[in-house]
């Protein structure tokens, strides 16, 4: 096969092919929409059909990253000549021109740097050669007798000088802070090894004031990692495995063009305590203590579902999606957010952060999570919120519109709502369901530009036949409005003694029926009956609560009725 004379791989042999391979997998299956990478790999037979299609198909990104990486390991298993084909193959321009991760690899081919990789020893080796160090040391304290300490080294004499007068007479000056975790060279990009500061200006952002924020890791800021770790039980095991650190693809968001890939070796961060990072964190938190030292009711937040705010905007937490930052939780009455996605909607906050600015009852969410009200689930975390088969199911309902229960639910591809195929209006079958369906809440409002005003005696003496989508519209709002039920089923099979009150029973379902029958002829007569089941509800209740909730009910319609057949 001819190459270019350039090419890297004319200086490599198959020994350092396969080393430089096994140390990039992990990078590599990182990529951004790998499919076209996948695609160049199977017209090169350089991976099996099975294992493709199953890739292909994976919808969550870390999924589809663990596929990935599976692809690539299998590939080692192969052989050198394998290793060999794949990097020429994925050496091509027109690949090289869509990952950036390729470029950089290759470039490290060129410059000569991917040798720092053929002189790391094998886990084995380095395996080996701590078990002789420690043998050499026990050795060392068998043989002979400790009789001197060692000396101090001018640092420690410093730090640790006798109390003298000048000692106690200072007493009362502030410690000096101890140094800052992140100004420890712990991330690694284009074989080079940064401090926070330091990548942050190779990544253009030199004047970052919270780095803890502005390096993430698919969207998570550092410090939320760093907390994570701490509480995790491999960071409780820490005294047992000190040679062991997590390593995770972060990126610089603040960095213009693509993301710097890189890994951050979070147990080299996270094991450092330091005065500084705390007093950012409390600085970031002013509101958190007085928050704690507040005994407030708890009882507010019990609900499944939870009122929220940030500045103007407003929408509805759900408890059972609620997973961090990340997680599709909030509802308005057009989308789902996730909590991140809420604080931008609020256009007046340049610098909001989900868990200072979104309120709920008062309080903030830091609050709610630190009272374990709402529950941040682990960075890794594999369950069915952080990692969803299908994320695009995060954008609709669990539950069904109409009647709050879950199924088998037809989801809308213009706004959130589901529904159950009895519950919607007209009733859904599945042979006239195309490939995208609005509902007739989107349908009605899609074609508001379309209607004509009349008076309120010409749209009741239309005939139905031309606006059966308005009347189907009505009921759907009743129905919704009716959560309790009250009105939705016949009164004379549940409530005693109520023939002999009322001389004409009427229900939504009746109603209902009778538009489907096509009973009616003309709006009047479905908004008759529409009317008629509130009259009922007024003249047997009179002021007790359903006659309350009656009067709610047939403000709610009216309001709608209007709204949509812009009577003049």
């Amino acid at each position: 096969m001819n190459r270019d004379p350039m090419d890297p791989l004319d200086f490599l042999t198959e020994e350092e092919m396969m080393k430089f391979f096994h140390c990039k997998k992990t990078e590599i299956s990182c990529m951004e929409e790998p499919h076209t990478f996948l695609n160049q790999l199977r017209d090169h037979n350089l991976v099996p059909e099975k294992l493709y299609q199953k890739v292909i198909k994976m919808k969550c990104k870390e999924k589809k990253q663990n596929g990935l990486y599976q692809i690539l390991e299998w590939l080692e298993k192969e052989g050198g000549q394998s290793v060999k084909l794949f990097w020429t193959c994925v050496f091509k321009n027109h690949i090289l021109q869509k990952y950036s991760v390729l470029r950089l690899l290759q470039n490290t081919l060129l410059d000569g740097s991917f040798r720092f990789y053929m002189e790391l020893p094998d886990a084995e080796e380095r395996s080996k050669s701590k078990q002789d160090s420690i043998r050499t040391k026990k050795d060392k304290v068998n043989g002979q007798a400790w009789t001197r300490k060692r000396k101090k080294s001018t640092e420690e004499t410093e730090e640790r000088e006798e109390p003298g007068p000048s000692a106690f007479s200072n007493h009362n000056q502030k410690k000096p802070a101890k140094k800052d975790a992140l100004s420890y060279k712990s991330i690694q990009s284009q074989d080079r090894w940064f401090t926070a500061s330091e990548f942050e200006k190779f990544a253009g952002k030199e004047n970052i004031r919270n780095r803890k924020q502005s390096i993430c890791y698919q969207s998570t800021p550092l410090q939320k990692l760093i907390e994570d770790h701490r509480q995790s039980p491999s960071a409780k095991r820490h005294d047992d495995q000190k040679n062991q650190n997590i390593q995770l693809p972060v990126s610089s968001f603040e960095a213009p063009g693509p993301p710097l890939l890189h890994w951050c070796l979070l147990d080299s961060v996270s094991s450092v305590e330091t005065e500084g990072s705390s007093e950012v964190h409390e600085e970031e938190w002013k509101l958190e203590e007085e928050e704690d030292s507040e005994a407030g009711d708890l009882t507010q937040f019990n609900a499944f579902a939870l009122p929220v705010s940030c500045g103007a905007v407003s929408g509805i937490l759900y408890k059972s999606r609620f997973a961090g930052s990340w997680s599709k939780s909030i509802r308005t009455e057009e989308h789902w957010f996730t909590p991140e996605e809420f604080v931008r909607q609020e256009l007046t906050l340049t610098d909001g952060h989900w868990k200072k600015d979104i309120l709920c009852h008062g309080k903030t969410l830091n609050y709610l999570v630190k009272k374990n009200i709402l529950r941040v689930h682990l960075v890794l975390c594999q369950c069915h919120l952080c990692c969803p088969d299908d994320p695009l199911d995060q954008d609709n309902d669990d539950v069904c519109f109409i009647c709050n229960s879950a199924g088998n639910l037809v989801l809308c591809d213009e706004c959130p709502r589901a529904f159950h195929h009895q519950c919607h209006l007209p009733v859904l079958q599945e042979t006239t369901l195309g490939g995208d369906w609005m509902c007739t809440f989107c349908v009605l409002k899609s074609n508001q530009g379309l209607w004509i005003r009349m008076t309120n005696e010409g749209v009741l003496n239309s005939l139905i036949s031309g606006k059966m989508m308005h009347c189907e519209y009505l009921l759907l709002h009743l129905y919704k409005a009716d959560a309790l039920r009250v009105f939705t089923q016949d009164p004379t099979s549940t409530v005693p003694k109520y023939t002999r009150v009322i001389s004409k029973p009427m229900w939504l379902d009746r109603v209902k029926t009778k538009l489907q029958n096509k009973e009616y002829k003309t709006v009047r007569e479905f908004v008759n009956d529409v009317r008629l089941i509130f009259q009922n509800c007024h003249i047997f209740n009179k002021d007790n609560e359903f006659g309350k909730m009656g009067a709610r009910l047939s403000e709610i319609f009216e309001r709608e009725f209007h709204s949509i057949f812009k009577t003049q």
